[in-house]
């Protein structure tokens, strides 16, 4: 398990587009999410150890706050034919079994990965009204193996602020996992 931390995209960028599949090859986009006072876009994975560590946490989080208009979306960019546990089979598997009530899509040309500038899995990016990144980092500071428990601290703050219009925590830390398993030649020019 190779620990890579968050590129911490530029705050103030714009949600890039995507127009993805779930499992069931139903395509979810961008625009779905019109509505949202907030939206979170999740980099995740089905084996990834820093995943599981908090996917009961997180599914927890979006039975919370969906209701209070957060809006998520995660998005698994892993290549699926080097790491078969990625698979979109795997991932319908994988909402079943971590209780997600999100939509979980499957970025097979890892493009959507790389306009996020992805680096890690998990590793989150919550956007406000406009689309207009104001939070990216950790879900909080428990790690696989560390006596911390899992309470998404980190993200809870800048959720709660952003949904009554206060400002986002200054201090964000970067989010901190396995590397997203690039194709062979395609990996990003970000790190």
């Amino acid at each position: 398990m190779s620990l890579t931390p968050s590129t911490m995209l530029h705050l103030g960028t714009r949600a890039p587009d995507f127009s993805l599949p779930d499992p069931q090859g139903r395509l979810v986009s961008l625009r779905d999410f019109r509505q949202a006072p907030a939206l979170l876009v999740a980099f995740l994975c089905n084996h990834c150890p820093y995943v599981i560590h908090i996917r009961a946490a997180l599914a927890a989080f979006a039975r919370e706050y969906q209701p209070q208009g957060l809006a998520m979306v995660g998005i698994n960019a892993n290549d699926a034919a080097r790491y078969p546990a990625d698979r979109p089979e795997s991932m319908a598997d994988e909402i079943r079994l971590a209780g997600y009530t999100f939509p979980y899509l499957y970025d097979e040309t890892q493009a959507v990965a790389k306009a996020y500038r992805a680096a890690c899995t998990p590793d989150f990016f919550l956007f406000d009204r406009a689309r207009t990144l104001v939070y990216r980092g950790q879900f909080d500071d428990s790690r696989p193996g560390k006596p911390v428990p899992v309470t998404g601290r980190d993200l809870r703050a800048a959720v709660d602020a952003l949904l009554v219009q206060a400002p986002v925590p200054a201090q964000q830390v970067p989010s901190m996992g396995c590397n997203i398993k690039w194709k062979p030649g395609n990996e990003p020019d970000y790190f």
